[in-house]
Order: structure tokens, then C-alpha cells, then sequence
């Protein structure tokens, strides 16, 4: 039997080592906020503590679920990319209301985030997300569901205030691509044959989509100009470092250690997602072609799918699939809009680099 001593070692070993990851991951951001300044550290500050108040004035017990998924933090690339796209259209509208206005986009594409993390979690059955325990595990199928729909509501409510029909079709087109991309996994869940092509739609839609539409919203906060073409510009920008995002959080789900990514080993593979390391790998070795995932049930789940983690791993699909996600940043890059005033470019690029940090 464990002692107690032990037992609080291991648990600080376990913390010690999720504290160094997430670290690491926020060395680039912390770069973008140096060569940011202080104005966008003050707005960053500011989109943070309005963060904190609206999930807290949700009343409870909701409050402190909301609450709990909103602390367990990230990187915040998304409102970070809200904040740089309105500084590379020149700033939002002037005054204190159009800062206000700045803020609450930047906390509406947040709470959306956090909405889709929660209602994940549920439907992939995850104990963990960051290295802390899901509302579901904490609260129940049914609190997940409602804290879910409760930060949802309350990122409209929160760009609704800004009474401008474009953001909020922009925030629109990209939840409702979110709820399409979850369908289309889960009709290709299990499936033995889903295409690259198929996968990287997916991902369009259940992640890209909401990196877009972070640009868009800074974008549109414009006060002079052509506000839409720069939209446009910056959004596909967006849209190419959302897809990296996506295939390398996949590549680490069959690499990594729960102590680096915050969740077990496999968790996408048990529930069946079919991901880019498992398509490239189908391709390399003919077995797996066959494989069924629905054979990774039971009490000895979590030894199989490690074991299907490692042959993947063996067919070289990690490096190939990480090579995608690096072309897609790249491309990214690229076209960024030449007429970007100084130095932004470079945050954004940097933006683009945070995505592949985590996973070097």
C-alpha cells in the first residue's frame, strides 16, 4: 500500500513536471508580450480580468465550474490574435468604448473555447484537460453540458454589447462550423477509411474556423480603411496556423506523456477519432489499415492503445504529420498582408511559432 508520503511526492513530481510543460509552451507568448508593449499587455491584462468577472457573475454552482475551466488557462492564442489583428488594422475604434469593445471580442472568442473544451471533454469521456479533472468528472455529465451552454450564451451576450452584426456573424460562422466539425467526427468515428483530405476538412471546421474568426473580430474593430479586406487577409492567416494547431495537439496525443499534455496517452484514438498519424500510418503498414479501434474497449484499453501509439510512431507518421503542420505555418507566414504596420507581422509570426512550440 502507498504511503501518504509518497503518495503527496508523486503528486508534486506529477505537478512539478505539468508546471515546466506549460512553461515551456508560454515562452513564445511571453516574447509576443515583450516586443508587444505596454498597450498590449494592459489589454491582454484587461480581456483576463473581464474573463474572470463574467464567468464569475454566472451565479452558482455553474459559476465555479465556469470559473475552473477559464483558470486552468492556456496560452490565450486566441484573444492574443484578436488584440494583434485590431492593432494591425490600426487600432480599434478610439475611446474608452471602443477598448471595451476590443476586450469583450477578445473574451467572446475565449468563452466560445472554453464552451467547446468542456462539451469535449464530455463526449470524448476525458478525466483531464491540462492536467486538471474535467467538469464532467468533477460535477457530472449533467453540469458539463449546462457550463458548457453557460459560456456559450455568454460570449454572445458579451459581443452582442458591441451592437455590430458583422462580428457577430463572424463569431456565428465559426460555431456553427465548430457544432459541424463535431458531427463530422463522429461519423467518422471508428471508420476504418477516412481520407487526408476528409480530416483536414474536420479540422477547418472544429478548430480553424475559431482562429479565423479571431482575426476577423480584430479586424472588424477598425475604425477607418478597408476593415473586411484585412479581415479576409488576416483570417486565412489564422485559418493555416488553426489547422497546424490541430494536427500537431493530434501528433502529441500519440507521443505524449499525461505529465507534458495534461491528458492519458491515446485519448483521442480510444474514443475512436481518427486522426492524421493514424491515416499516414494506415498508409505505411497494412495492419493497421485493418485495425479497429473499437477494439481498444475494456479494462485493458489503456495498454492497447499504447501499444497502437508505438506502432504508429514506428511507421515514421508523427515526423510526416509534424511536417504537414510546419508547411501549413509556413504558408502562413506568407501571407501575412505586406501593408501590416511595423512589427506586427513579426508578432504574428510569432503567434504562428507558440502553435509549434509546444510540440518541438
Amino acid at each position: 500500500m502507498q504511503s501518504e508520503g509518497a503518495s503527496i511526492g508523486m503528486e508534486q513530481a506529477s505537478m512539478t513536471a505539468l508546471y515546466a510543460r506549460t512553461n515551456t509552451a508560454a515562452d513564445a507568448v511571453d516574447e509576443i508580450m515583450r516586443r508587444g508593449g505596454p498597450e498590449l499587455r494592459e489589454r491582454m491584462a484587461r480581456a483576463e480580468a473581464h474573463l474572470e468577472q463574467v464567468t464569475a457573475q454566472s451565479g452558482m454552482p455553474l459559476a465555479s465550474h465556469a470559473t475552473a475551466t477559464i483558470a486552468a488557462g492556456g496560452k490565450r492564442l486566441r484573444p492574443l490574435l484578436v488584440m494583434l489583428a485590431a492593432e494591425s488594422a490600426a487600432g480599434p475604434t478610439e475611446g474608452p468604448e471602443g477598448e471595451q469593445g476590443l476586450v469583450r471580442a477578445a473574451v467572446a472568442v475565449e468563452l466560445v473555447h472554453s464552451a467547446t473544451l468542456v462539451h469535449d471533454d464530455l463526449i470524448d469521456g476525458a478525466e483531464l484537460r491540462r492536467g486538471r479533472p474535467t467538469v464532467a468528472t468533477v460535477a457530472g455529465r449533467k453540469a458539463a453540458i449546462a457550463t458548457g451552454d453557460l459560456l456559450f450564451s455568454r460570449a454572445f451576450a458579451e459581443l452582442a454589447r458591441n451592437r455590430d452584426t458583422e462580428q457577430l456573424r463572424a463569431l456565428s460562422d465559426a460555431s456553427s462550423a465548430l457544432a459541424a466539425g463535431e458531427l463530422l467526427q463522429r461519423e467518422d468515428a471508428y471508420a476504418p477509411h477516412v481520407t487526408v483530405e476528409r480530416y483536414m476538412r474536420r479540422c477547418e471546421l472544429k478548430t480553424a474556423a475559431l482562429f479565423e474568426a479571431a482575426c476577423r473580430l480584430g479586424a472588424l474593430m477598425a475604425p477607418a480603411g478597408d476593415p473586411a479586406a484585412l479581415a479576409g487577409a488576416l483570417g486565412g492567416f489564422a485559418r493555416r496556423i488553426g489547422l497546424a494547431f490541430q494536427i500537431l495537439d493530434d501528433v502529441l496525443d500519440v507521443s505524449g506523456e499525461v505529465e507534458r499534455t495534461g491528458k492519458a496517452r491515446g485519448t483521442d484514438l480510444l474514443d475512436g477519432t481518427v486522426t492524421l498519424p493514424l491515416i499516414l500510418a494506415r498508409a505505411h503498414e497494412p495492419q493497421l489499415a485493418s485495425f479497429d479501434l473499437a477494439t481498444l474497449d475494456g479494462a485493458s484499453g489503456q495498454e492497447k492503445v499504447e501499444e497502437l501509439c508505438e506502432r504508429i510512431a514506428a511507421t515514421g507518421a508523427l515526423g510526416q504529420a509534424r511536417e504537414q503542420a510546419l508547411q501549413l505555418v509556413a504558408e502562413a507566414k506568407a501571407e501575412l498582408p505586406a501593408i501590416l504596420p511595423g512589427g506586427r507581422s513579426a508578432l504574428l509570426e510569432l503567434v504562428a511559432d507558440a502553435v509549434v512550440e509546444r510540440y518541438s
